[in-house]
């Protein structure tokens, strides 16, 4: 019997600091596994386990990556943390905070043969940012006194107003009748003990399932009735209903019949009805447009088929062969007009409602009292290669334009990965992470859009349009002058960082001159001294160098995790008034900044890294493990956030009815920077606003790289919840399959389910288990995050359909944990060079490799499986980005297109060995991606 490796739940993982002469080493027991989850549930439905800890596994144990047996440990990874002068080795007993600031100001290496370290870097600037922050000050005017702490330690009101003990008293507090000059509303006094009693009570969570209670051996996907346990006992449903004479609801047995109300004639009442609203609707496009475009298809399909028989009939037979070639070509033009038409047949149109989702998921209710958002995370992936091809300013304008997107701040998670390894662009990013504190307030506190500084600040129209603030010109100003300073620094980091290294260097060889003439050596003798990369702190960059020495260049070079800025708190953190260190008003703003990590994957000769779908893989495991949110946005560096409400136009579709088939939400691409005439035709605007929609009536949109949200289950290679799949003559016999039962009637070969936990003794969701390994890797934090990411992702219980379970609201309400340095140790080891040995990452699991349009292959094996695509069109463009700007750049780019769509066709992915699963239109829209480069041959 074949087990996997489960280390001991108490190895630990040693963290060992290093300060001055001495070395102090603290034991740490196995942490919990990550994810956005409470660990601390006693009724999660995934506690079956009784698993205490997070078990760590040995990503960067063995090479061949492989099952091991059960007894044996993984790996025990130990954290080097050199001294610093401003920097002191933490302690056991240090809080969780002093955690997060430590993990946000070091950066974590490791890979191959290479033990795992940790480097702290400076972070006083960010310590004193968060004591300033986090000082509980009085909030009236004049007053720097402390606040009184009370009612969850925002004030004695509940508004959370911060007033100290005198202005308390003097407002007409304690038994005064005063009122709060926060809200303007009296105070309304509790004892202490009902004070604590109603904060226990409000920030009781509904039950939750943990990473660190997930038993491996089980079901993948878990499920259990949840019912508020919270309910007033006292309450009787039947006496209310019989007191109130029936009028409970529209559609109750003993409704009024002539109707409620004095007049008989208003309507019901909506107990209930908006949050059960659909969140999107499907607008067909207009029969006045859509009619006489199918007529014309028609007419040219009869008059080309008319034409081709005359051609046929009536040979050439003085130039034979050249009357052959011309109906060849004829004919093959008509056969690739037709594939390109038939899928253009039904478009359609899709509408959100903002207002639905904010009321259903964002609003106080029974079981969310305090309104806390109730959305799922939401990880934002961000590429990027090389800094001289794609500039350093562009890529942080678009890491800003995510810091300031309009979602819940606790829910976002944003990663670049620089496959490139340079430091320029991990200081760019650290630069973009100090400017951030005061760009994204200002976008918050004035709606600013769109959120791109360089974007916002280069409009031609009036920029005091719809703005009624009287500070806004003011701080306007203020913040144009912050960016002209910010992009100063960004241009100038490459000359800066040249220098400093060359100042180094040169002190090195004059540090290795002087031990030469100590040693007695002869002083005419070369000295080779290592042209390294020095970092601000006078310390060696781990990533790529400019001399391009052995392990530090672009092809070898170790793993880089830094996390710029540490997961936000969960309640909200208002600023400061204006002074001589704050640009801006921040007291009725939130402050707080999404998690912001930098990654830059392990690289070794003699490993192939697959390029962007590498890195997108690589992404995939470290979000998963850091903050395992349950749908992924990909971006690529130079395409912005135009619009802050698009990732809540895209929830819209994966949270309403029907969402849980939905893999992902393909948004259209719109450049800028294009001249007027469009000549290189990068608009595309037949393939963005024809074909897509067209597409979006059949089975989805393709997948085209950039500006789309995945459901993260999807990209694990699983099957949707439910199928249909199209027997007959084209397609017409349609078997609906319900995928996520304990007992699946059929199942295929390559299918990959999330069964449900209703049968504890099935065999098949034990043999599924064991397989984990191979398919994932031999971690396992980040096998026990799959089920927590795809529970995350459920819909609501009121919105399920047959065959599928749901999540309570309220579910997701609970705080994230904290981040510390076992997890990052972790992330490290799954985005080493060899951690995709023997599994099946880029084969089922992630983005496809073996193509370089991976973007299409990964949609096709989606919608080859089941899933459904939606294309989301937005009144306000969602992303902007840049296009190529010369011809020959654009050949280039259509030459890679061309190259792929060849390398699909000649491969497993063609349409024509689709499964029963793609809809006969879809399939033809995908045969046309493979033919099309053969167009160019007539």
């Amino acid at each position: 019997m074949v087990k996997t490796a489960s280390p001991s739940s108490s190895s630990p993982v040693t963290i060992t600091v290093s300060s001055g002469g001495r070395r102090r080493s603290m034991g740490l027991t196995s942490p919990i596994p990550r994810a956005s989850v409470s660990a601390n549930n006693p009724a999660s439905p995934l506690r079956a386990s009784g698993c205490g800890g997070r078990r760590i596994s040995g990503g960067g144990a063995s090479k061949d990556g492989g099952i091991e047996e059960s007894n044996t440990e993984f790996v025990s990874y130990t954290v080097h943390i050199p001294p610093t002068p401003d920097r002191r080795p933490l302690t056991a007993s240090e809080d969780g905070k002093s955690g997060t600031s430590f993990i946000s100001g070091t950066i974590f290496t490791g890979g191959y043969n290479s033990v795992t370290r940790g480097h702290v870097m400076e972070c006083s600037m960010e310590s004193d940012a968060q004591a300033k922050t986090s000082s509980s000050v009085c909030g009236m005017k004049g007053c720097d006194e402390e606040a009184i702490k009370g009612r969850l330690c925002g004030g004695p009101c509940e508004c959370g107003f911060k007033i100290c003990r005198d202005c308390y008293l003097e407002c007409g507090g304690k038994n005064g009748g005063g009122k709060c000059p926060g809200c303007k509303e009296p105070y309304k006094y509790v004892s202490d003990d009902d004070e604590d009693d109603e904060e226990e009570d409000e920030d009781q969570p509904l039950p939750l399932p943990s990473m660190a209670e997930f038993k491996l051996d089980k079901r993948l996907s878990v499920v259990k009735s949840f019912k508020a346990q919270n309910h007033p006992p006292d309450f009787d449903h039947t006496r209310w209903l019989f007191e109130t004479k029936g009028t409970y609801g529209y559609g109750n047995a003993v409704w009024p019949k002539d109707g409620y109300g004095p007049n008989g004639f208003d309507p019901p009442p909506e107990f209930g009805e908006k949050a059960r609203r659909p969140l999107t609707r499907k607008v067909g496009v207009s029969a006045a447009i859509i009619s006489p475009y199918r007529l014309l298809i028609l007419l040219r399909l009869a008059a080309l088929g008319l034409f081709l028989t005359w051609r046929v009939r009536h040979p050439n037979h003085e130039a034979i062969w050249l009357w052959a070639m011309s109906i060849t070509c004829e004919l093959w033009f008509a056969f690739s007009w037709i594939l390109d038409q038939l899928p253009k047949l039904c478009p359609v149109n899709r509408v959100t409602d903002l207002s639905i989702l904010k009321g259903r998921f964002e609003s106080p209710n029974l079981r969310n009292p305090k309104g806390r958002s109730d959305l799922p995370g939401i990880d934002v992936f961000v590429s990027t290669a090389d800094p001289e091809k794609e500039p350093p300013l562009v890529t942080a304008n678009t890491i800003l334009s995510i810091l300031a997107i309009d979602y819940p701040v606790e829910k976002v998670a944003c990663y670049l990965s620089d496959d490139g390894g340079a430091l320029l662009t991990f200081e760019a990013l650290a630069e973009t992470a100090s400017f951030a504190r005061i760009w994204v307030p200002f976008c918050r506190k004035h709606h600013i859009e769109p959120r791109n500084p360089e974007a916002y600040f280069g409009q031609k129209r009036d920029f005091l349009k719809n703005k009624v603030r009287l500070d806004f010109v003011r701080e306007r100003r203020r913040v144009k002058r912050e960016y002209d300073e910010f992009k100063v620094r960004i241009n100038s980091l490459p000359e800066s960082i040249r220098r400093r290294s060359d100042a180094y260097n040169a002190h090195e060889e004059l540090r290795a001159k002087k031990k030469q003439m100590e040693a007695g050596s002869n002083v005419s003798e070369p000295i080779k001294v290592p042209k390294a990369t020095w970092m601000s702190d006078g310390s060696h960059w781990p990533g790529t160098w400019a001399s391009a020495e052995q392990d530090h260049s672009r092809g070898d070079h170790a793993g880089i995790i830094q996390a710029m800025l540490a997961p936000p708190n969960a309640e909200l953190e208002f600023g400061t008034e204006t002074d001589g260190e704050n640009l801006i008003g921040t007291t009725d703003v939130d402050i707080r900044l999404p998690m912001l990590v930098y990654v830059s994957r392990e690289k070794r000769p003699g490993y192939d890294h697959n390029k962007k779908a590498g890195a997108m893989n690589a992404l995939v495991r470290t979000s998963a493990i850091m903050s395992n949110g349950p749908f992924i946005l990909n971006l690529d560096c130079d395409h912005y956030i135009y619009n802050s409400l698009a990732m809540r136009e895209g929830m819209c579709f994966m949270l309403d009815r029907g969402g849980d088939r939905i893999c992902y939400v393909q948004f259209p691409q719109r450049f800028e920077g294009i001249d007027p005439s469009d000549r290189y035709a990068n608009h595309n605007t037949v393939f963005f606003d024809v074909s897509m929609r067209a597409l979006d009536g059949l089975q989805g949109p393709m997948y085209v790289g950039t500006g789309c949200i995945f459901r993260r289950t999807a990209l694990y290679g699983f099957s949707p919840p439910r199928a249909t799949e199209h027997h007959g003559w084209l397609g017409r016999r349609k078997i609906k399959l319900f995928l996520r039962k304990p007992k699946v009637s059929k199942k295929e070969v390559d299918e990959v389910c999330l069964p449900i936990n209703g049968d504890h003794n099935d065999d098949d969701a034990d043999i599924e288990s064991l397989l984990l390994p191979r398919r994932f890797g031999n971690s396992t934090s980040l096998a026990a995050s799959i089920p927590v990411a795809e529970y995350q992702g459920r819909l609501l219980q009121d919105l399920q359909e047959k065959g599928t379970q749901g999540r309570s609201a309220g579910s997701l309400v609970v705080p994230r944990e904290p981040l510390d340095a076992a997890t990052v140790a972790e992330a490290i080891s799954v985005i080493s060079c060899f951690y995709e040995d023997k599994t099946e990452w880029g084969k089922r699991v992630g983005w496809i490799y073996g193509s370089v349009t991976e973007d299409v292959v990964t949609g096709y094996r989606m919608h080859n499986r089941g899933w459904r695509s939606v294309y989301c069109v937005t009144k306000r463009d969602a992303f902007r980005g840049t296009a190529p700007i010369n011809l020959t750049d654009r050949l280039h780019q259509v030459l890679r297109w061309a190259t792929g769509s060849v390398e699909i066709f000649f491969s497993r992915n063609n349409a024509l060995l689709a499964s029963p699963r793609m809809k006969f239109l879809q399939r033809v829209a995908y045969f046309n991606v493979g033919m099309y480069p053969f167009t160019q041959c007539f």
